[in-house]
């Protein structure tokens, strides 16, 4: 299995990046590595041969390199309560497939917005997934969390200013003057953050892992043993979260 040495500055998730693979599976290769200690000169695994190049997107997932485009089940099943730390949620390689995730839910979708719109969302799920290296499905599955896919849903403020698909920190909202383009910049917000505070990318920076980064886009804070600890926020947050990763259904969803 090849190795990497860490260097300053280095994360795993830039690590998982530059060498196409996850950081869970980083992770699953060195047993009991810290994310957030990672010392300068430390040795660490790389699995999956490292420096391959990840497969190609499949047909009809949007063209070009679109970070979780490819492979996963088909999804179906009920509500799970899944809960305690992240180890327990489900891993991203039995997550459900982009493509029945978009099916899935498109349809939630279609109760709030037109055809257009729902076209303008998906071309900014793919675009945004490609610049900011985060799953497509993550961002998918967050952004109808936070809003059900309604780009006009009311911004919220309590005491921080949550607005657009993804109730970013301080964001854009919707422009019924320029549609397309504020549905792109409300998922760049989510995704990729603002100067106001952290979106997805920066929150799966800092704690390693999906399920630990939708906690603290939530609350702002983790308790890393009980995902589901509100932490002054939405309780089953992250639960919800992983069971729309699988595709799961359940009433009111």
């Amino acid at each position: 299995m090849p190795t990497y040495t860490i260097k300053k500055g280095d994360t795993l998730y830039e690590i998982a990046k530059a060498h196409h693979t996850t950081v869970e599976a980083i992770e699953k290769a060195n047993p009991g590595i810290n994310p957030k200690t990672l010392q300068i000169g430390q040795v660490i695994q790389l699995p999956g041969g490292g420096g391959s190049k990840p497969p190609p997107t499949q047909p009809g997932n949007g063209g070009g390199d679109i970070v979780g485009a490819h492979g996963g089940s088909n999804g179906g099943g009920g509500y799970v309560n899944y809960s305690g730390p992240a180890s327990a949620y489900p891993p991203r390689d039995k997550w459900a497939s982009y493509d029945a995730l978009w099916k899935q839910n498109r349809a939630l979708m279609k109760f709030n917005d037109s055809d257009q719109e729902i076209a303008w969302i998906k071309e900014a799920i793919e675009t945004v997934s490609r610049s900011s290296r985060v799953d497509v499905r993550a961002i998918l599955c967050i952004i109808v969390q936070e809003s059900g896919g309604n780009p006009r849903i009311p911004t919220t403020n309590n005491g921080v200013r949550n607005p657009g698909l993804m109730q970013s920190h301080n964001g854009a909202e919707f422009n019924p003057a320029r549609p397309k383009e504020s549905i792109l910049q409300m998922v760049r917000d989510g995704s990729e953050g603002t100067k106001d505070g952290d979106g997805l990318k920066q929150l799966l920076a800092k704690y390693g892992n999906y399920y630990e980064a939708f906690r603290g886009y939530n609350s702002g804070s983790v308790n890393k043993g009980n995902l589901n600890d509100p932490v002054g926020a939405t309780g089953d947050y992250v639960q919800k979260a992983a069971n729309r990763l699988m595709g799961h259904s359940w009433p009111g969803m």
